[in-house]
């Protein structure tokens, strides 16, 4: 069945006339939930258990990054950039506060777009990701490549193995993620071209590198999520964010990886709303 039917892909006009999709779904009013997604993701890498589960009672916008998918341009090769084009979007929807939520390489746009402006932003939800400078981040290239074979060779989708344990519940979770990926049937979003993959790469080697930022200028509600065993942004740095972020709440997933709110999706979405809703 596809769960999605109900979201519009819109496009979206900005400075320097590029293009950006998005879609939209939830009820209108209140203060919307912008989702950014992970490394080489489109609209439709959006889990639709966690998209539909939060757009139950809250506004959802899900986004394109430039370059990517339907949008236009070119892909950015820093988090500078994305986060900048976020801000610029946002403010062209016409929304004067959101929340945010933040997957991998979008929790590091998120935390970026708080910090550059720190009004906009009510409450972050940050999962599978990092601050700038973090453990193992500058690395994501090097331990992926090898996984991404392995994709190829086992014909196997490479989130397979990136986003989930090698034990009997991660690869359950990770064929059940899998299959969910692929049920809507209309409107789909285009794939990136390797250009994208690699200018989006470039982006995570250098937050991986640069200096640390102030993360206690982020007194807003955070609730940070990851599974315990991260091999993609090591579980060790979602603790450094409840750490040294002011306001924030830590949940770890046992037995999962990078995708872990999406293999606790069932508890995840209930601890969302919950936050959001507080």
């Amino acid at each position: 069945m596809d769960t999605s039917l109900s979201r519009r892909s819109q496009p979206l006009r900005h400075r320097g006339n590029i293009r950006f999709a998005y879609r939209e779904l939830g009820p209108r009013g209140g203060v919307p939930l912008v989702l950014l997604n992970h490394w080489g993701a489109v609209l439709d890498n959006f889990d639709p258990r966690i998209v539909d589960g939060l757009a139950a009672s809250h506004h959802i916008i899900t986004l394109d990054y430039r370059g990517i998918g339907l949008s236009g341009g070119t892909a950015p090769v820093t988090i500078d950039e994305m986060a900048r084009d976020v801000i610029a979007v946002i403010g062209k929807l016409g929304f004067a506060t959101v929340d945010l939520l933040g997957f991998s390489l979008g929790g590091f746009v998120a935390q970026d777009i708080v910090l550059k402006a720190p009004g906009l932003v009510r409450k972050l939800i940050l999962t599978g990701t990092g601050p700038a400078g973090g453990v193992g981040i500058e690395r994501v290239g090097a331990v992926s490549w090898p996984l991404i074979l392995k994709g190829m060779f086992t014909r196997r989708d490479p989130k397979t193995y990136l986003f989930f344990t090698s034990t009997a519940n991660g690869r359950r979770a990770a064929q059940d993620f899998l299959a969910r990926l692929k049920e809507r049937k209309l409107d789909r979003d285009k794939d990136p071209t390797p250009r994208a993959f690699l200018s989006q790469l470039s982006a995570i080697k250098a937050w991986g590198r640069q200096a640390p930022q102030e993360l206690g200028r982020i007194t807003i509600p955070v609730l940070v999520a990851n599974g315990d065993n991260d091999i993609m942004v090591p579980t060790s740095n979602i603790r450094d964010l409840a750490r040294r972020l002011p306001n924030a709440e830590l949940v770890i997933y046992p037995d999962a990886g990078h995708g872990g709110i999406f293999q606790y999706h069932a508890e995840f979405v209930p601890k969302a709303l919950a936050f959001l809703a507080a």
